[in-house]
């Protein structure tokens, strides 16, 4: 049998969620009538405990509609080198929002509130604005390292502190919450719940993926309040996501929330066997 590894991007529906999809009631979300779209948004942004969700293409896309959003061009944002918003999105913090990046050589892709304190610009008019930090959680490039909550929460602190904008880039989301430690009393989806509103509560915008390791075909879900969110609807227009009867898409994304979560704990244990054999190995360094 063979076996795709290069990413868990290389999935396929489950039986179940090819079932939910042709079964999804749709409408035609640029007119936002699409009840399928509808309840995904809604879903995700209650599991965070945030005001509005955008369905969008892609990950990406979330991403930079929320830079653009949450930017002025000739701003400056913050975020580690290894930064998927910064190495695998085309150069759109450029392109599409005329900013430019500040990066920082964090922990395996994890960068700390000291870090990002020391390289806020101050308000001199030859420095551009910093406006904006970024984090990735986990870290794709760096091999899915997961941050800690409490690092998370100083790094929220420092942006309301300093009043700058707070994104997650929350591909790997769910991986994350999974591998982060919770109340000792909760476990399961109770574990899940708890700690998704812990992150809602530090973040101005959140970017959820769903073709990924939750195994839909497309789509991820943007997070924030709703000002936000209507705003964002307006760019996500003008980056040509605004799709028509997506909400076929959109229930495998919903049933991935209602079925697919906890099995990644089965993937990462697949994971740990893998890369102890691997690290048996004298040429794998």
């Amino acid at each position: 049998m063979h076996i795709d590894l290069r990413s868990d991007t290389a999935t396929r529906p489950t039986p179940g969620m090819l079932q939910a999809m042709m079964n999804a009631k749709v409408g035609d979300d640029v007119f936002g009538e699409d009840p399928s779209i509808i309840e995904l948004q809604n879903k995700t942004a209650e599991l965070f405990g945030m005001e509005a969700g955008l369905f969008c293409p892609s990950g990406t896309m979330t991403n930079q509609i929320a830079i653009k959003t949450h930017t002025q061009p000739g701003d400056e944002l913050i975020c580690d080198s290894n930064a998927h918003i910064y190495n695998y999105e085309g150069g759109g913090i450029a392109f599409n929002s005329g900013v430019q990046a500040k990066l920082l050589t964090g922990d395996r892709g994890r960068i700390t509130a000291e870090q990002i304190a020391e390289q806020i610009n101050p308000g001199f008019d030859w420095l551009a604005k910093t406006s904006l930090v970024n984090i990735e959680n986990t870290s794709n490039r760096s091999g899915g390292s997961v941050y800690d909550l409490e690092e998370i929460k100083k790094i929220a602190a420092l942006c309301k502190q300093q009043k700058l904008k707070f994104h997650l880039d929350g591909a790997r989301i769910f991986n994350a919450l999974i591998e982060t430690k919770g109340p000792e009393n909760l476990t399961g989806m109770d574990k899940i719940n708890f700690l998704a509103k812990e992150n809602g509560k530090c973040f101005d915008s959140i970017s959820v993926c769903f073709s990924k390791g939750l195994g839909t075909p497309v789509g991820s879900v943007l997070l924030g309040t709703s000002e936000f969110i209507n705003r964002a609807r307006r760019i996500r227009k003008v980056f040509g996501g605004g799709m028509r009867q997506a909400g076929f898409l959109a229930a495998a994304g919903t049933y991935a929330l209602e079925h697919h979560i906890l099995r990644l704990k089965e993937d990462h244990r697949r994971a740990a066997i893998l890369a102890s054999e691997l690290n048996q190995l004298p040429y794998v360094d």
